[in-house]
C-alpha cells in the first residue's frame, strides 16, 4: 500500500493531459508577471520614466525604419524623407511630454483637470499634422505610383484603430 501511494504522490503534479500542461504554463506564466510588475513598483521613478522614454523613442523608430522600408524610399528621396522621419520623432516627443505630464498628474486631476489634459493632447496631436503633412506632401509628390500605392496602404492600416491599437 505504502508503495502506491508513493507512485501517486511522485505523480500527482505532473501534467497528465494539454489541458492540465496549459494551465500549468498559465500558472507560471501568472507568476512571474506578478513578480516582475512587484519589482517593476519598486523601481525607482527616474528608471521607470527613462525605460518609458526608451520605450517610446524605440516605437518610433521601429515606425519610421518600418515605413523607410515599406515606401522603398530612393537615394534622391532622402531628403524629404529625413523631413518626414524629424517630423514624426518631434511629434512623438510633444506627446510623450503631454502624456508623462497627464499620467504624473492623473491621481489629482479633477475632471476638469482631466479634460484640459485630453484637449491639449488633442490640440499638440493636430499641430504634429500639421507639421508632417507638408513634410509628408513633399516626399508623396516625388514618389512613384508604386511607392505611393505602398504609402496609400501603410496609412489606411496604421490610421485603423486594430492596428493603431497594437503598435
Amino acid at each position: 500500500m505504502t508503495a502506491i501511494l508513493d507512485e501517486r504522490a511522485k505523480t500527482m503534479f505532473l501534467p497528465t493531459n494539454s489541458l492540465t500542461r496549459a494551465l500549468a504554463v498559465a500558472t507560471l506564466l501568472g507568476t512571474v508577471a506578478l513578480a516582475g510588475s512587484s519589482y517593476a513598483q519598486t523601481a525607482t521613478p527616474v528608471a521607470t520614466e527613462n525605460a518609458a522614454k526608451t520605450a517610446s523613442l524605440d516605437r518610433i523608430e521601429k515606425r519610421i525604419n518600418d515605413l523607410h522600408g515599406k515606401l522603398h524610399i530612393t537615394a534622391a528621396q532622402e531628403t524629404q524623407w529625413t523631413a518626414v522621419a524629424q517630423a514624426m520623432r518631434d511629434n512623438a516627443k510633444s506627446m510623450d511630454a503631454l502624456i508623462k505630464d497627464r499620467s504624473a498628474n492623473a491621481g489629482a486631476m479633477t475632471a476638469m483637470d482631466s479634460l484640459r489634459s485630453y484637449q491639449k493632447l488633442a490640440e499638440a496631436h493636430e499641430d504634429g499634422l500639421k507639421k508632417f503633412i507638408p513634410a509628408f506632401q513633399s516626399l508623396y509628390d516625388k514618389m512613384s505610383a508604386d511607392q505611393q500605392t505602398a504609402a496609400d496602404a501603410a496609412f489606411r492600416s496604421h490610421g485603423s484603430h486594430e492596428k493603431h491599437n497594437k503598435i
